[in-house]
Parts: structure tokens; C-alpha cells; sequence
């Protein structure tokens, strides 16, 4: 029973950590714009089929995982550009109807690009499985770990300690007056989008060896990134991190103790149940407004 829970545990562990990537780019772009962005997830799905695609094309792991990081990041500056750019004085709805709409867009030009097919990626380590009280880790799962700890580590060293942070933290915290001082909030919504694609397609290339990859992942792990995001607390960097690690873990806790039926509908029901006791989530984070 006890290794049967570490199971579970370090399973929602793993899934959890790219829930948290997806979570990370949602705030990004939300604390820049107030705009959720629903496109998020199809950066995901970006990453794992980009990367899959150049390494069956003959490149070696590092270029290709590169350009599939890069290529989603230059996807999210077009969308930011072409699409929201134009319409910036929008209010909420339309902008959120035109992050769904590009999300569409880019579901259905990789199927036709890619096909319907499921792909996978080998693990980034041709280690044994290891053994720990009786449960088993993958070494694919220690990458996704130990990645989302840099990248994390990462983030706060650039908002904490540059002047491109501390911008994007000034235009989050108030945008007005971040114009007043000489901040280019253009500057800050377009660097948003690239950071939340790039965030978004590594958590694709992580997750790939584990779970697979197709045109329509991006669906069910963009809506999950954003649970984890409101869960924590929309516009919290912490809260997007112990978020998605909860999602994940009560997602997989669900599907081993209850049914795997239910496994997608778990999230679903903790934000019902966040927003409802605790609207701001579990780290207080920007005010949300009611659309």
C-alpha cells in the first residue's frame, strides 16, 4: 500500500511539473495583458511534435530540441503581433475568444502538417528504472524535475535581478504608471508571449518520453496549466508552481484510488471548489475580473 502511494505520488509529480511550465506561462501573459491566454496548451503540443519531428528528421537532440523551443516562442510573438497587438483596447471576452481561436488555428494546421498520429520521443537517459521503497521512477521523470527546478530558478533570478524583470514586474503591478516611468508595455506583452511559448513548448519535450504526443494533447494540458494556474493564484509565480505539482498529484491520486474515468474531470472539480472557498486562490494572486 505504502509503495503503491509513492507510486502515484511521483507519477503526479512528474505530470505535475509541466502543469506547473503551462501554469507559469499563463501568469506571464496574464500579469502583463489581464489576457488568458487559452492558446498555452498548443505551445505545449508545439514542443513535443517539433521535437519529434526534427529528431526523426536526422538532427541531433540538441538543435532540435532548440528549435522546438524557439520556433513556439516565435509563434507567440506572431500571436501576440498579428492577433492581439491590433485589437490591444479589446476587452476581456474578445481577447480570450481570439487566444481560442488562434488555438485552433494551430491544432489544425499541425494535424495537417503532422497527421493524427501519437508520437514519442526516447528518454533523454538510457538508464534502469530506479527503485525506491518499493516503488519505481523513471529517469525520464528526474529530467522533468530537475529541468523545472532550473527553469524555476531560472525565472526568479531574471524578475528578481534584471532590469527586463523588474519592467514586466512593474508593468504587472501596475501598467499605467509603468508607461509613466519609461517601461515599453508593448515591449513587456510581446516578451510574454515568447517566455509563456517557450515555458510551454519545454514542458512539451519533457513530458513527451512519458506520455506521447499528438496534434490534440494541447487541449486537455493547456485547460490544466490554467487550473493549476488559478488554483495557485492567477498572477503568483509560487502559485503556479505548488499548483500545478497539486493538480498533478490529486489527478493521479484520483485515477489510481477512484477510476482512471474520472482522471481529467479531477482538476476540473478542485477549481470549482477553489474558486468557490478561496477565489483568489491558494497564494492570493491578482484580482481577477469577472467575465
Amino acid at each position: 500500500m505504502h509503495a503503491e502511494f509513492l507510486q502515484f505520488l511521483f507519477s503526479g509529480l512528474t505530470v505535475g511539473a509541466t502543469y506547473a511550465l503551462a501554469a507559469l506561462g499563463f501568469n506571464l501573459i496574464y500579469n502583463a495583458s489581464h489576457v488568458i491566454n487559452f492558446a498555452q496548451g498548443e505551445f505545449i503540443m508545439l514542443g513535443g511534435m517539433l521535437a519529434v519531428f526534427f529528431t526523426q528528421a536526422g538532427l541531433h537532440w540538441a538543435p532540435a530540441f532548440a528549435l522546438a523551443v524557439l520556433l513556439p516562442a516565435l509563434v507567440g510573438v506572431l500571436l501576440e503581433k498579428c492577433a492581439i497587438e491590433p485589437v490591444k483596447d479589446a476587452d476581456t471576452v474578445t481577447l480570450i475568444i481570439i487566444t481560442i481561436g488562434a488555438s485552433l488555428v494551430l491544432r489544425g494546421l499541425i494535424q495537417v502538417w503532422l497527421g493524427k498520429g501519437a508520437h514519442s520521443l526516447p528518454p533523454f537517459s538510457d538508464h534502469a528504472p530506479f527503485s525506491l521503497l518499493g516503488a519505481t521512477l523513471q529517469p525520464q521523470s528526474f529530467w522533468v524535475f530537475g529541468v523545472t527546478a532550473v527553469v524555476v530558478a531560472l525565472l526568479w533570478y531574471f524578475f528578481s535581478r534584471t532590469l527586463a524583470g523588474k519592467a514586466m514586474l512593474a508593468t504587472a503591478y501596475n501598467r499605467v504608471a509603468a508607461q509613466l516611468v519609461g517601461v515599453s508595455t508593448g515591449w513587456v506583452l510581446l516578451m510574454s508571449f515568447a517566455l509563456a511559448a517557450a515555458l510551454g513548448a519545454l514542458g512539451g519535450i519533457l513530458i513527451t518520453p512519458i506520455t506521447l504526443t499528438s496534434y490534440d494533447v494541447g487541449i486537455m494540458l493547456g485547460l490544466k496549466g490554467f487550473v493549476a494556474a488559478v488554483v495557485g493564484g492567477l498572477g503568483s509565480g509560487l502559485g503556479a508552481v505548488v499548483g500545478g505539482l497539486l493538480v498533478g498529484v490529486l489527478e493521479a491520486m484520483g485515477a489510481g484510488y477512484v477510476s482512471s474515468a474520472y482522471k481529467d474531470a479531477i482538476p476540473f472539480v478542485l477549481i470549482l471548489l477553489i474558486l468557490f472557498f478561496m477565489p483568489r486562490g491558494l497564494f492570493g494572486g491578482l484580482s481577477t475580473e469577472r467575465v
